[in-house]
């Protein structure tokens, strides 16, 4: 037993430490009676959703959960939306786009609404602590084809909802992004302006490099949690498109970037589908870190006029970061082509033959003095012929040295 025990603990223990912590949404439940009005309900249950963390001097989505209606009699006649106005008590908070907002749509001869969402900015105190208590009042419900009667809810109900201010994203699931979406008319459409929520994804390059384009994947899934993108009247059906706007600081980037893709098959009033993604291409200057922003966006054949426009908000917002590098190589450019050739070069090599000719053809001799004529030997220095005469001489000397000696010898004797 003591044994098993010990297992079960153990196993036990390696689930809780194997288990992620989800960073899960706050919601509550409130009780409301109502009266009056185009909706006959006397009684409703109205969620509020918010996140589990915001960020002091950031805002954050309240998510307003409105249960179907019954409708009073008579039955609309034309297509209208359901209005709601929910009146809030912050702490540590404001409501920074309080009034009525659009929620689901009836049709005509319904004798319900649908359930839906409208979705209210909560702005946190720059500096507070702690966290941000939301104490609802009442909610005003109406139907935009009689916006002159509403039926009045007041809340039952003594709870607040607390948000705790921390270090997290400002909103939960911190890439759902709110766009203030609108037609370029400015209105008649009954569906906008609309608080459109999408989780947008961003894909940074896995390398960068200065000087060069950057390939940005955008992604978005349209939520449930807001108003639905529809296509108003008078949207383009052929080839219409989605344009993507990033906003991005750092590396010497601009301060924006867009890209675009086409949108499947659009139905007048009915959703828009987006595309699967969109490329949007960016070019650093220098190198350092990219830092990337959810920016606007812009259905249409124009994103300079469309047909709906949709505006990101400007805090709050999830970052997306990559690292641009320097170039590995410099191109250089000269005027002067380089041989880069390794054999070398041959030499012109020139044979000439060159003839020595004595300065005069005919050699002159010359004879020696008071001699024959022997040729050239007199040119030629002392030779044989002037040793015998240098003998012959001392000989001659010799005889006549010997003569005189004779007599000599004579005379005395």
């Amino acid at each position: 037993m003591g044994l098993t025990g010990t297992l079960a603990i153990f196993v036990g223990s390696i689930f809780v430490v194997s288990t992620p912590t989800a960073a899960l949404a706050a919601t509550k439940q409130f009780a409301y009676t109502c009266s009056g009005g185009p909706f006959s309900n006397t009684s409703i249950s109205v969620g509020l959703t918010g996140p589990d963390t915001a960020t002091a001097g950031q805002s954050f989505d309240l998510t307003v959960n409105i249960p179907s209606l019954t409708i009073t009699p008579p039955a609309p006649t034309a297509n209208t939306t359901v209005q709601a106005a929910l009146t809030l008590t912050p702490t540590g908070g404001t409501v920074s786009d309080a009034g009525a907002k659009t929620g689901a749509t009836v049709t005509s001869g319904a004798t319900t609404a649908p359930a839906s969402n409208v979705t209210y900015k909560i702005a946190v105190t720059a500096g507070a602590t702690g966290k941000v208590s939301l104490k609802p009042v009442d909610l005003k419900l109406s139907l935009a084809s009689s916006s002159g009667t509403q039926t009045t809810c007041t809340t039952t109900s003594t709870e607040v909802l607390d948000v705790t201010i921390g270090t997290g994203g400002g909103g939960g699931t911190d890439d759902v992004v709110e766009y203030d979406c609108d037609v370029a008319s400015g209105g008649g459409d009954a569906d906008y302006p609309a608080d459109v929520d999408i989780k947008v994804t961003m894909t940074p390059p896995t390398s960068a490099t200065a000087n060069a384009d950057a390939s940005i994947t955008w992604t978005g899934v349209v939520q449930s949690t807001g108003d639905t993108l529809k296509a108003p009247t008078g949207f383009p059906t052929t080839s219409p498109k989605m344009f993507v706007t990033v906003k991005a600081s750092g590396a010497g980037v601009p301060t924006t970037a867009t890209g675009e893709a086409t949108l499947g098959t659009v139905t007048i009033g009915q959703a828009i589908t987006l595309p699967t993604s969109v490329t949007v291409k960016i070019k650093p200057t220098t190198t350092g870190t990219v830092t990337l922003t959810a920016g606007d966006l812009a259905f249409g054949t124009s994103a300079s006029s469309p047909s709906i426009k949709c505006l990101a908000p400007t805090t709050g917002l999830k970052t997306f970061t990559f690292t641009v590098g320097s170039s590995t190589g410099t191109p250089t450019t000269s005027s002067t082509p380089t041989n880069t050739t390794s054999t070398p070069k041959p030499t012109k090599t020139s044979t000439a033959t060159v003839t020595v000719t004595p300065s005069s053809s005919t050699k002159k001799s010359k004879t020696p003095k008071a001699g024959a004529d022997t040729g050239g030997g007199g040119e030629a220095g002392p030779d044989g012929r002037m040793f015998i005469l240098t003998g012959t001489a001392l000989v001659g000397a010799a005889a006549v040295g010997g003569l005189v000696m004779r007599r000599r010898n004579a005379t005395r004797g």
